[in-house]
């Protein structure tokens, strides 16, 4: 039985999946400006966005750790892994394909996961 304004796990997720891409959109934001201003090279534009990736996947995993208060690091990790889920969905939806090779997939997949997992042991 639930107590009165508690809030269910899913809507924790929502709101932990909303603040990272709140982070999300920011930093991109932020790179843009500086791929503008700097003219940055190919390289460190790709890097900047896996930064961004872990960064916001981290930010999200850390807010559901404190929300959630057991099984952290879990927790951080299915953030991780549905941020990573929402980007694929998101790139399918615009390009109608994925972008990258089987590799960089696999490879955001880690990074999205591991970021959100340290953000949850770390919360």
């Amino acid at each position: 039985m639930r107590v009165k304004g508690q809030k269910s796990g899913v809507m924790r997720i929502f709101q932990a999946l909303l603040v990272s891409y709140i982070v999300t959109g920011i930093l991109l934001l932020v790179l843009a400006v500086l791929l503008y201003k700097l003219n940055l090279d190919k390289g460190k534009v790709t890097a900047g966005i896996t930064g961004i990736y872990v960064v916001s996947a981290f930010a999200g995993g850390f807010l559901i750790g404190k929300l959630q208060k057991v099984r952290k690091f879990i927790w951080g990790l299915i953030l991780g892994m549905l941020y990573f889920l929402l980007l694929v969905l998101v790139s399918v939806g615009v390009y109608h394909t994925l972008q990258g090779d089987t590799m960089q997939i696999v490879t955001t997949l880690i990074l999205c996961a591991a970021g959100g997992m340290l953000g949850g042991m770390l919360s």
